[in-house]
């Protein structure tokens, strides 16, 4: 027995060859659940683009104000009604000529340029109208959050606890489903005066519901998996599985949502200062220039045009940008 023993010394081991491509796979750092969706979503080429034109669309809301010389809400009746004139750009029709094609600047002898032209108080629409996209994505952020912070928690609670708690929460959302969104805001601020943090409750009222049955569907769906039976099993409490097991989970689904949750409350908040009910002079939101433009959209387009275009770039890069990540964050749903 003696004899069969050998003392074990590294020349006994050969090292056997790996080839080049085995060894790049090693050498690669692991890719993360967030690292191969940001991959997906950068060979989206439309998702990326509404992405570029949210960050660029959020800036010029910052700056745009800043860069003029004039507030939002300077007037100069002198000043009213004056078409979007920029030097250099006369081509594309930034020349300061009405629809008669006169030059209203050198006819009122005004020597400032309006970018966006004035409106009918002579107040600078290029200020009007990035101060206008502040507000509006402000209203639509802040109601997103709300939504989004009210839903997880209401969805999260009555996903996992299930049975006579489900129940009764479910039982809520269904009489809040019942009652047409659009009454309960404009009755909502109707009671209160109108402005800006009576819209954001206006819309928070009924915003959170399809945010909360997102998640409890989610929810409902993972808590019966292996990995959340063995925490239990370990004797997790119900709180840090909730946080650290199941709501990372979700987390894609509720990006996807909150994404197209922000226009459909820039939507609702136009909407509603399109029929009266939003801002008060002389603050602004897009839905305010849009009503305004339209009242004179025969005879000085440009008052409506602007706004029109913000609105419509913002609503579409969103829905872009959710589309993008909801291919992303889902593996099933890669084209």
């Amino acid at each position: 027995m003696s004899s069969l023993k050998q003392e074990v010394e590294d020349d006994l081991f050969v090292r056997a060859p790996l080839e080049e491509k085995v060894l790049e796979d090693f050498a690669e750092e692991p890719v993360t659940f967030w690292n191969e969706a940001w991959r997906r979503l950068k060979k989206n080429r439309g998702s990326l683009l509404g992405l570029i034109t949210i960050i660029f669309l959020s800036l010029m809301a910052l700056v745009g104000p800043v860069i003029s010389n004039h507030s939002f809400d300077d007037q100069d009746l002198a000043l009213s009604n004056l078409p979007p004139k920029i030097e250099g750009l006369g081509w594309l029709g930034f020349d300061g000529r009405d629809v008669n094609g006169k030059d209203q600047y050198e006819a009122r002898e005004v020597t400032s340029n309006f970018w966006f032209g004035t409106d009918e108080f002579g107040r600078d629409l290029w200020t009007r109208v990035w101060k206008a996209t502040q507000i509006s994505l402000f209203i639509a952020i802040v109601a997103a959050v709300l939504d989004l912070i009210i839903g997880v928690v209401y969805g999260g609670i009555s996903g996992f606890f299930g049975g006579r708690v489900d129940g009764f929460l479910q039982r809520i959302i269904e009489v809040l489903i019942g009652i047409p969104n659009l009454i309960v805001i404009i009755l909502f601020i109707l009671i209160l005066e109108p402005g800006i943090t009576s819209i954001i409750l206006a819309m928070v009222i009924t915003g959170w519901v399809g945010m909360a049955r997102v998640v409890r569907g989610q929810i409902l769906q993972l808590k019966g998996q292996e990995y959340v039976l063995a925490a239990r099993t370990l004797g997790t409490s119900n709180v840090k599985i909730i946080w650290k097991h199941l709501l990372p989970n979700v987390m894609g689904a509720i990006i996807i949502t909150l994404m197209f949750t922000i226009p459909t409350a820039i939507f609702f908040e136009a909407f509603l200062s399109f029929i009266g009910l939003g801002l008060q002079p002389p603050l602004a939101s897009l839905g305010v220039l849009i009503e305004d433009g339209y009242k004179s959209m025969r005879f000085f387009s440009f008052k409506l045009l602007f706004p029109a275009i913000v609105i419509s770039a913002v609503m579409i890069s969103f829905n872009l940008l959710g589309d993008g990540l909801r291919d992303a964050l889902d593996p099933k749903m890669r084209k």
